[in-house]
């Protein structure tokens, strides 16, 4: 999986949990949570997702690497390299 496509996959899990959450104007760099309103069941959630689409186990202690965007796809890349 390339880094677009990483990056289409959270944007689409963030939008199925919040329907109201404003994509455009996004800052790759700065937390979602602060952009978007997200509390911490909505970033459970996110976790979740991944989990059930693609395998993925996340340690508790791996969450601070999913803060924002580019940290996503940073942390999700080498995980998600043969998908």
């Amino acid at each position: 999986m390339t880094r677009d496509e990483i990056k289409d996959v959270i944007i689409e899990i963030i939008e199925d949990i919040d329907e109201d959450a404003e994509m455009d104007g996004l800052n790759p760099d700065e937390p979602l949570r602060d952009q978007l309103d997200l509390d911490s069941m909505d970033f459970l959630d996110i976790v979740m997702e991944l989990r059930k689409r693609y395998k993925l186990q996340i340690p508790e202690e791996d969450y601070p690497e999913l803060a924002s965007l580019n940290s996503c796809v940073n942390y999700l890349e080498p995980k998600l390299k043969n998908v």
